[in-house]
């Protein structure tokens, strides 16, 4: 489905970022932007941060929030800490620094409203290794030291539901133009993307606005179930990009009267719903390090990353399936892949290789669920990746057939993901100790509260049969 607007909303689209704290204020001027909104993505990628005025931001453009923006669970609780992070106990500050590259309206927003999405440091000037922002960032440098720089590109996808303010019940789909909601599967079906056609053009318009670069939009095969795929570009920039996408979509249905949800597994009887990363590597020049430059053929390094993603995607696991409900997609004639196997152009493996010309050689990983925070799966996908090269690994032979029927080959709880992430040492060293000591104790205390929530299934089965 292509966007279809308006000469009047062509007319309003805004550019997004600036190089400078100069460019910016001039750039509030021109848009008659009234107040800012100064975000930072947190473990989670969920947005926090402060709205201010844009004369004071002006006036200090940097700002001070707790450590423990980093350290607080999805259900709004904090863990227990000690040692190396007692700091948060005790709500040291730390400063916020604008990136004016990420500068955006906020098209939803009743005034005029821009966001600017932030990095995070200690008084010192240290960056702080527990915000995901950083933790790519490290990933990242590791390449640049190497002459190398990853190029990505996430699909994204997600459902549309009816609104549910009750969580015991389960969710249904949306009533689309017909007046009626989908009843059997309709995977790309234009028809069913057309049910939705004004939410969609609020989509559209909202992205542009924002220079969020959609290249297409499909309906999956679940019920009212979409897909955003991404054009590819530079890793931080498009982690920033889903994480703005991700609000544009669950603000943009909100106005249509029907929730947008990531969640890996919202409904038991359909499919669940990934972030594929597609991720290739080129060198100073811009040559796809994944082909041979004179003869096209795959390199040892090309080799090396899918081995790396082969050998470590179990212990990354608890990044790119960081909630308990991830692991309902990992199950087997799930539709989704469940193993660490690889193949071209085979959906069934965890890694595909696209069909694609040298030039264009890449990685595919399926594994990654569409709640994993956008910043932190591609850092983890990324590290596995330069592991595998740096140690020079070597992938098993690409797979053919079914690759589902080896079974199931990778962690199906986030407990036991949990064990094998703490556990990979040099998975932790380029992550960083921090950053994975607080991701650990953090989801450790969201399973905790999950095993004290007592569910349907239980009070069904268990109430008077046991």
């Amino acid at each position: 489905m292509k966007p279809k607007h308006n000469k009047a909303k062509r007319e309003t689209t805004l550019n997004r970022g600036v190089s400078s704290l100069e460019e910016a204020q001039a750039w509030f001027a021109r848009q008659s932007i009234e107040e800012i909104e100064c975000v930072v993505p947190d473990l989670a990628g969920v947005a926090r941060g402060k709205i201010m005025p844009v004369r004071k931001f002006l006036g200090t453009p940097s700002m001070n929030l707790p450590l423990a923006v980093f350290y607080q669970t999805i259900t709004g609780d904090f863990p227990e800490f000690e040692g190396a992070v007692s700091a948060v106990q005790s709500d040291t500050d730390i400063f916020l620094t604008p990136d004016f590259a990420t500068l955006a309206a906020v098209p939803w927003a009743q005034d005029p409203t821009a966001q600017v999405i932030h990095d995070a440091f200690h008084p010192d000037g240290r960056p702080v290794e527990e915000a995901p922002r950083q933790v790519l960032r490290r990933v990242l440098a590791l390449y640049a030291e190497k002459g190398w720089a990853p190029i990505v590109a996430p699909e994204i996808e997600f459902y549309l539901v009816d609104k549910n303010t009750d969580p015991d019940y389960p969710l249904k789909p949306p009533i689309g133009r017909s007046g009626r909601p989908e009843t059997g599967r309709q995977g790309y079906s234009i028809s069913a993307v057309n049910e939705f056609d004004a939410l969609f053009e609020d989509m559209y318009e909202y992205s542009e606005r924002q220079g969020l670069e959609i290249d297409t939009l499909i309906h999956e095969s679940g019920v009212a179930q979409m897909e955003i795929n991404l054009r590819h570009g530079n890793p931080l920039e498009l982690a920033d990009q889903v994480f703005m996408f991700k609000r544009t979509i669950r603000e943009v249905a909100l106005e249509h009267e029907i929730y947008a949800t990531f969640m890996a597994k919202p409904m038991a009887s359909e499919p669940g719903s990934a972030m594929h990363i597609h991720q290739s590597i080129v060198d100073k020049d811009g040559q796809n390090l994944f082909s041979h430059r004179k003869s096209g053929e795959e390199t040892a390094l090309f080799h090396g990353f899918i081995a790396g993603q082969q050998t470590y995607l179990p212990a990354i696991m608890a990044i790119l399936a960081p909630y308990v409900n991830s692991y309902r997609r990992i199950a087997r004639d799930s539709g989704a892949p469940v193993n660490t196997q690889w193949g071209y152009d085979n959906r069934t493996c965890g890694l595909r290789v696209p069909p694609s010309d040298p030039a264009n050689r890449r990685l595919e990983n399926r594994i990654p669920s569409s709640d994993a925070n956008p910043y932190l799966a591609i850092a983890a996908s990324l590290a596995a990746g330069y592991l595998g090269m740096t140690q020079g690994l070597t992938p098993s032979a690409p797979v053919d057939t079914d690759a589902s029927v080896a079974g199931v080959q990778l962690p199906r709880s986030l407990s036991e993901s949990l064990k094998l992430f703490e556990q990979c040492e040099p998975l932790v060293e380029i992550l960083g100790p921090i950053f994975c000591q607080a991701y650990d104790r953090v989801k450790q205390a969201e399973y905790e509260t999950f095993m004290r929530t007592i569910s349907p299934w239980e009070r069904e089965f268990l109430l008077l049969n046991v």
